[in-house]
């Protein structure tokens, strides 16, 4: 983590009377414990005995747990319509492959969100993030993915940098035009597969992509194809990120090490030598337990294989409109100690330091003096406490850069 703090008690605010939850090291947990800002960064975290004199002014947290911001890392939160009536039907028999093959599934999505403006997108989208910042996220990614023609993945994107405007929260972008293969390119998916890779030069130009996504899986795209739009990725500076393994071993764990990618997500059917890929690339796992529960996934990802790996675990919401929609990062803690069998520490650091890894963001994730002062404050007893509760929100406030959110 990084060092250093200014001159001793010149800071801008301080916050005392908290019990702290570094993810520094583990949990991190200071009892009594106290973080200074200065400039919008962590400048002093310690003992509140420790905290240097200072006429900084004082947040008084009233015993309540200070957390680093929480980083919902995995989201497909731009989107058009909902598809409500098609869980409603596979409630009552109806299989996805039935609704798909009447012009649902997916592609009901695409023509919603391709039939709405900017400002639609973002109208739709606002609700769903202000679920998740009532919850203490601070940071969000948000994928495009959902256009699968450039105009449509341009204003998704676009509709995501207005997120980031409209609220104090930092919003990243990932760049999924390699999602799912329009219907106009049915029987031509080279052929898509290679206008996604042109699709990546004009909308970085435009600055509206931080990373790019694939899905690479059987009913997607395969690994070739994924690797060409990563090698057009690469041609720009762009880190890649992919779903990989979620329904099959297609290799996509390895295939995501190999380009040093920052994160594979999904990863049921991962093998350990894909997860060791993984691991020693640097290459972190998201695990996506809304997506399981949602779609009644039996084969879960192999927790143990990562441990013995080493390969950093994140957690995300994996909010859409098919598969996992989730709008809370708080239930999937406790989804993913459930049905994963993760550990409390494993979990937090899941939604904190190895959810900021995930996105390349190395300033967040943890209280740590030269970091991001980001903040998430809970009135629970313990940090267990985030995982263990179903339902129920004790956020009692979220700091952004060092102001109140």
């Amino acid at each position: 983590m990084p060092v250093g703090s200014p001159a001793v008690g010149d800071f801008d605010r301080v916050w005392v009377n908290a019990n702290l939850c570094t993810m520094a090291d583990g949990l991190g947990v200071v009892r009594d414990g106290a973080v200074a800002s200065k400039g919008g960064r962590i400048a002093w975290v310690g003992p509140r005995e420790a905290l240097p004199d200072t006429d900084a002014a004082m947040t008084d947290c009233d015993g309540a747990w200070l957390f680093p911001g929480l980083v919902d890392c995995h989201t497909h939160l731009v989107f058009g319509g909902n598809r409500a009536g098609e869980f409603q039907r596979r409630l009552a028999g109806a299989t996805y492959e039935e609704i798909a093959r009447e012009g649902g599934g997916i592609l009901s999505t695409v023509r919603a969100t391709r039939a709405a403006d900017e400002e639609t997108l973002v109208a739709a989208a606002l609700p769903r993030l202000d679920g998740l910042l009532a919850e203490g996220v601070t940071t969000v990614e948000v994928k495009s993915g959902y256009g699968l023609e450039f105009e449509a993945e341009r204003r998704m994107l676009r509709a995501a940098r207005a997120l980031g405007r409209a609220r104090k929260v930092s919003v990243t972008t990932s760049f999924l035009g390699a999602h799912a293969v329009p219907p106009e390119y049915k029987g031509r998916q080279g052929e898509y597969a290679a206008l996604v890779a042109g699709m990546i030069a004009p909308l970085a130009a435009e600055g509206l992509v931080d990373a790019v996504d694939a899905f690479c899986e059987r009913i997607a795209f395969t690994p070739e194809e994924t690797e060409a739009v990563f090698a057009a990725a690469r041609a720009q500076g762009l880190p890649v990120k992919l779903h990989a393994d979620q329904l099959s071993d297609l290799g996509g764990a390895a295939l995501a090490a190999r380009f040093g990618a920052l994160s594979a997500d999904h990863l049921e059917h991962a093998s350990a030598e894909g997860l060791a890929a993984m691991a020693a690339a640097g290459t972190v796992a998201v695990l996506l337990p809304g997506a399981t529960y949602f779609i009644r996934e039996e084969r879960h990802p192999d927790i143990a294989a990562m441990r013995a790996a080493g390969t950093r675990m994140a957690i995300a919401t994996d909010m859409n409109p098919g598969s996992s929609p989730a709008r809370s990062l708080l239930l999937m803690l406790n989804m993913a100690c459930t049905l994963y069998r993760m550990t409390v520490e494993e979990a937090l650091l899941g939604v904190t330091r190895h959810s900021a890894a995930a996105l390349g963001m190395a300033d967040r994730g943890a209280l740590a003096p030269g970091l991001r002062c980001d903040l998430a404050l809970f009135r629970v007893g313990a940090p267990e406490e985030l995982c263990y509760w179903i339902g129920g929100n004790p956020c009692a406030g979220r700091v952004v850069a060092g102001e109140d959110a």
